[in-house]
């Protein structure tokens, strides 16, 4: 971030990127309020005030005119534009001169839908919320599901309805949100000087090696001089950084100083949007039920008959949702089918594969990667003649679960299981 002085007298106009409307001045309260404050909001909200009947380009402005309506001094003002800058909503550019130019471009807030899915945003509001307020803020928008199994969707297309032209005759303005940028977190410079060419291999930093150290950083909340004690362990012989083991060493020691705590994505469970309707009380629904209420870790430990799982299997199922980006429900199914189709062994490549596969066809609920692993599975059993050899299948491949009724064991296990690990 380029620092450029602020006065009083230096002007300013806002540019609007986006579609402002009351739902997303009660999504800015709701949802940002409790993360970047009320002065930081109060200067949105100027903000977009002074865009007036404009609407896409403002007036000129001095900062004076800010100060007088939010009654407080530049530093306060400049701090607030940081944490709208720092969320993504607001775009500062700056021109210097005389007196200094500044273009404010403002963009909407992420929908509930978006900012709950977010791994940073909802775990932030979670912690400055608390969990009661937070489940009655999640409760506010999300209350209302409509199952929507027996519709058909009859939504006309584009083309169905309107023509192309070869005229254009405005330029729409529509929907923007600023992808959000998370800048180097560590002096890159300073670990170079600080680990002796001889024993590291410059050619090591490339561009996937710093986005891992920048990730580690950011989850972890390390320090340079952390990162260059974890970095020193795990260089190899020909001084390239071993990037598996730089992210055990990181996990670890997070691990030992937070009383074996870990700050990752397996503890979260599916988001409420991407939740089935409830009232399933077939053997399916129930099965359904406990991948979308269990989080990755609990899952994963049930299958551990209750004991704390490998350090090497949470870390691969930390990968799925951090790196790969797969959702918790989504997980569950992958461990669920995987144990069961490779006699009880969750292999690295083996997951992986069908991970990135999933991700690639946008598979997001359990419903959705329940389908396409009974797909694979029918698909694979098909090019095998002999049925001795055919794979042990989940249950939940069985279709007649939707008309079966439980036993009172079945009924008693899938219990405990929902039981202890929803919330």
């Amino acid at each position: 971030m380029e620092l450029v002085s602020l006065l009083p007298a230096d002007q300013y106009i806002v540019v609007n990127r986006t579609i402002l409307t009351e739902v997303e001045r009660k999504n800015l309260i709701s949802l940002y309020e409790p993360i970047i404050g009320y002065a930081a909001v109060s200067l949105y909200l100027t903000l977009w005030r002074d865009l007036d009947r404009l609407e896409i380009v403002s007036r000129d402005y001095n900062h004076h005119h800010l100060m007088t309506l939010l009654k407080c001094d530049l530093e306060t003002i400049k701090e607030a534009r940081k944490s709208l800058e720092a969320v993504g909503l607001i775009k500062t550019y700056a021109k210097e001169g005389e007196r200094n130019s500044y273009v404010y471009e403002l963009y909407s807030p992420m929908t509930p839908k978006e900012f709950f899915a977010h791994p940073i945003f909802n775990v932030v509001l979670y912690n400055n919320l608390g969990k009661q307020e937070y489940e009655f803020l999640k409760q506010e928008f999300f209350a209302y599901k409509i199952d929507l199994k027996d519709y058909k969707d009859i939504s006309a297309t584009l083309d169905e309805t309107y023509k192309t032209t070869s005229q254009v005759s405005f330029e729409a303005v529509g929907k923007k949100e600023l992808a959000i940028a998370i800048h180097d977190q560590v002096d890159f410079d300073l670990i170079l000087s600080s680990i002796p060419k001889e024993v590291l291999n410059e050619k090591s930093f490339n561009k996937k090696t710093k986005e891992l150290i920048n990730n580690l950083v950011f989850t972890y909340n390390f320090d340079t001089y952390k990162m260059i004690d974890l970095i020193r362990l795990v260089i190899q012989e020909k001084g390239y950084i071993d990037k598996e083991e730089l992210r055990k060493s990181a996990r670890k020691y997070y691990q030992y100083q937070n009383n074996g705590k870990l700050p990752t994505l397996v503890y979260q469970m599916q988001p409420e949007y991407l939740k089935s309707p409830s009232g399933d009380n077939t053997k399916r629904g129930k099965i359904l039920a406990i991948f979308e209420n269990t989080t990755p870790f609990d899952f994963l430990k049930s299958k551990y008959k209750g004991h704390n799982p490998t350090n090497r299997d949470v870390a691969l199922v930390d990968s799925l949702l951090q790196d790969v980006g797969l959702k918790p429900a989504v997980v569950n199914v992958l461990i669920d089918y995987v144990l069961k189709k490779s006699d009880n062994k969750l292999r690295r490549e083996y997951v992986e594969t069908i991970a990135g596969q999933w991700k690639r066809i946008g598979i997001e609920t359990a419903q959705d990667a329940m389908a396409i692993a009974e797909k694979e599975h029918k698909k694979y059993n098909k090019k095998i003649s002999d049925k001795k050899d055919k794979i042990i299948e989940p249950v939940w491949f069985n279709e007649r679960l939707e008309k079966e009724s439980m036993s009172e064991e079945e009924t008693i296990e899938l219990e405990t299981i929902l039981n202890k690990y929803k919330s």
